[in-house]
């Protein structure tokens, strides 16, 4: 008698799929490829989808699901999967739970982080028209599947064709991140400026893209429209974003921008929380050697007597705006044309800086103003671009000497001294200001006249902390560099100074321990 074919194994009940997939979501970390190909064996993922699709509605089903499914696409395995199951991403990104949207989002960035063949991967964003469902999540989403389709959409741009996928070269494709931001809310328009942020930041020939769909524009009209400071505020943050990246410069100095900016900081009637930021985008924006090749010095002008009105009209009581426009001013003066322009200019900038690094009066601004003074002086700059114009040169020794004689310190080493014997975030800042002045012989020469900065600089112990003990050898050695390569080798005390330095430059930044020689240990003998 002929055995009877084997039955195919009864499909598994909801609840054992549910416990299952509870007990997979569940995994602490990362599951691995093996233990989700034994998953997906057990249950075939369109067990699960069925699952997800069920008319009955079962609380805590689809949170269930969704971080299983999430779990198994995650993994180089699950995701290899996906391109079988192309249509549940386009309906999962058209669903009505924003789980399942967000779960679909999240799809897309996985199916092209492990694409073994990209070409496939756009295929089916093309083919099953993924671009445009994403932009829909992105406008339309909770926070979660805004957020997940942003990632989508940055990744689509990463992949070789994607650009073409955001940006086609014909049609009015080019221009629907600018139309779909003229029907929108405001919360809307932010999400679309996120996007743009994000893709300025994928490549050079993505921003050009963006660039030349004039997608800068609507970051022009949301600053420009004060009607909700919030939303001109999440601009704002937004425009910051941009500013860091480095592909972003040379485009957003095309725009209106920076006078949109120098207007906001200029206008009193401007919450101070959005000239703060206004002012430190505007010095992103002025801090690479670039931008001075592609604005004039009028409009830079503009600028800093802008932000020098602002200071000069500020009290203690503005210590966050005072403490933004300084930081401004230090981005600003990093770059060698930034530094001499605020230097030689007709605002009161750079004589606000000096004043302010060395005015105990409030900590904050003192801090943001001794970090400002340095990065004028070149501390960040290399070798060669540390020292700056001749004129801007004078100006510089001539503000802080003029300082030191309008304090009780009288002199530029007693400024020097006062800033390091305070506590020791300020002390921080003494060292790198310093670093970068010492470099100057007249700042050699005031160094070096007191031994107590020379003390403290080669102590090991003054400092507990890593960075602390890094700053202060830092500073050593610009002192002992800049004393070796000097003319005052050939004074007595000047010379003792520079085998003190030397020693502790030797010693390095940490506190090294002494040789210790062996000693003998007398002790009397136990007696039992």
């Amino acid at each position: 008698m002929e055995e009877e074919a084997a039955s195919p194994p009864p499909p598994p009940s909801l609840a054992q799929v549910l416990e299952a997939a509870s007990e997979f979501a569940s995994f602490p970390g990362s599951q691995s490829d093996d233990s989700v190909r034994e998953f997906v064996d057990r249950f075939p993922l369109p067990v699960l989808f069925g699952v997800l699709q069920g008319e009955v509605y079962v609380p805590g089903v689809e949170d269930t699901i969704v971080a299983c499914l999430d779990k198994i696409f995650k993994t180089k395995y699950g995701a290899s999967l996906l391109p079988n199951f192309a249509p549940f991403i386009q309906a999962g990104l058209q669903a009505n739970s924003q789980a399942i949207r967000c779960l679909a989002c999240k799809a897309v960035s996985y199916l092209l982080d492990n694409a073994d063949n990209y070409g496939a991967a756009e295929q089916i964003i093309i083919g099953y028209n993924i671009y445009p469902l994403l932009l829909n999540c992105l406008i339309e989403g909770n926070e979660q599947t805004s957020a997940a389709s942003l990632d989508a959409i940055k990744r689509i741009a990463e992949v070789p064709e994607g650009k073409s996928i955001i940006f086609p070269t014909h049609g009015e494709g080019s221009m629907q991140l600018k139309n779909l931001a003229a029907h929108s809310s405001s919360l809307a328009r932010i999400r679309i400026l996120a996007l743009i942020a994000k893709l300025f930041s994928v490549s050079s020939s993505v921003a050009t893209a963006a660039y030349d769909s004039d997608l800068l524009s609507l970051f022009e009209a949301e600053i420009n429209n004060r009607r909700d400071m919030l939303t001109t505020l999440s601009a704002l943050e937004l425009l910051y974003e941009l500013v860091e990246s480095p592909h972003s410069t040379r485009f957003l100095l095309k725009t209106t921008l920076l006078q949109l900016l120098t207007d906001l900081i200029s206008n009193s009637s401007v919450d101070s929380i959005l000239r703060s930021r206004a002012a430190l985008i505007s010095g992103r924006l002025l801090s690479s050697a670039e931008a001075y090749m592609a604005i004039s010095e009028s409009s830079i002008a503009a600028l800093l007597s802008a932000i020098d009105g602002r200071l000069s009209l500020l009290d203690s009581q503005n210590t966050d705006e005072c403490e933004s426009a300084l930081e401004a001013l230090g981005l600003i003066g990093a770059t060698i044309q930034g530094a001499n322009l605020l230097l030689i200019s007709s605002s009161d900038a750079a004589r606000h800086i000096v004043e302010s690094a060395f005015d105990r009066q409030s900590r904050g601004k003192l801090l943001a103003a001794l970090h400002a003074l340095g990065s004028i002086s070149g501390v960040d700059r290399p070798e060669d671009k540390i020292l700056l114009g001749e004129k801007a040169e004078e100006c510089l020794k001539r503000l802080i000497y003029t300082t030191a004689a309008n304090s009780p310190k009288l002199t530029p080493s007693g400024l020097f001294l006062s800033v390091l014997q305070q506590e020791p975030e300020v002390r921080l800042a003494g060292y790198r200001l310093i670093k970068g002045l010492v470099v100057r012989q007249w700042c050699l020469m005031e160094v070096c006249s007191k031994q107590d900065i020379i003390s403290i600089v080669t102590d090991p112990k003054i400092e507990s902390t890593k960075q602390g003990m890094e700053a202060r050898h830092d500073c050593c050695m610009a002192i002992s560099k800049a004393l070796s390569a000097s003319s005052l080798l050939h004074d007595a005390t000047a010379s003792g100074i520079a085998s003190k330095l030397q020693e502790a430059v030797k010693r390095g930044p940490y506190l090294a321990k002494k040789h210790v020689e062996a000693q003998p240990l007398v002790v009397t003998a136990e007696r039992f």
